[in-house]
């Protein structure tokens, strides 16, 4: 089945593909379709973008849409940046490192053992016929006070996470598979696809 994935990033591909694989999804970046949406995340939740997202590119493209909406969720910032974190600062001047290295600088006062945090993830998958399939995943760990890794993308130089005494930048593809918020979520996606008839047991 051919899916659209409703993102620009192909580091998002790469890594959303790997586990999909085996749903026997043909994963495609919209702009692999000449799709070229900058869709308005007006929700409130991961769960309400994300969704927002994948109806937008099922309805550009005509064919089944797969979104993700993920961010880092910082306890001793109220959850911030949470869906926030792809615009953290709302300074277009900013790349990956430079909203790594704001927040980096607005958690510098938290203290050590009080510096939880989480990923999270949620997946959305839609069709042209309407069928709505949604699953989340989570991950807890810390922050760390500088970057460590040159793995993944995003927050994940200062995500530590415990059970592996290492940050997921610091992690290989398979151990970050194992353990991700994106992996976590896939996999739930994946057994509610299964229920839903559109992959194989």
């Amino acid at each position: 089945m051919k899916v659209v994935l409703a993102s620009k990033n192909p580091h998002k591909l790469v890594e959303i593909s790997q586990i999909t694989e085996r749903f026997g999804f043909d994963l495609v970046l919209q702009s692999e379709l000449g799709v070229d949406l900058d869709v308005e995340e007006t929700g409130t939740t991961f769960e309400e973008n994300s969704l927002i997202k994948a109806r937008a590119v099922m309805e550009a493209t005509g064919l089944p849409a797969l979104a993700d909406d993920s961010g880092i969720a910082v306890d001793a910032l109220n959850g911030e940046p949470g869906i926030y974190s792809a615009r953290y600062g709302f300074d277009d001047t900013l790349d990956d490192r430079g909203r790594l290295e704001l927040l980096l600088k607005n958690t510098r006062h938290v203290p050590d053992g009080q510096r939880q945090a989480q990923f999270v993830c949620v997946i959305s998958f839609i069709t042209p016929q309407g069928q709505v399939i949604q699953a989340r995943g989570e991950i807890h760990g810390e922050l760390t006070r500088s970057p460590r890794g040159e793995n993944g993308f995003g927050y994940d130089p200062i995500f530590y996470y415990p059970p592996m005494g290492k940050t997921t930048a610091e992690m290989t593809p398979q151990e970050k598979h194992q353990v991700s918020h994106r992996g976590v979520a896939l996999r739930v996606f994946y057994e509610k696809l299964k229920e839903a008839g559109y992959a194989d047991e």
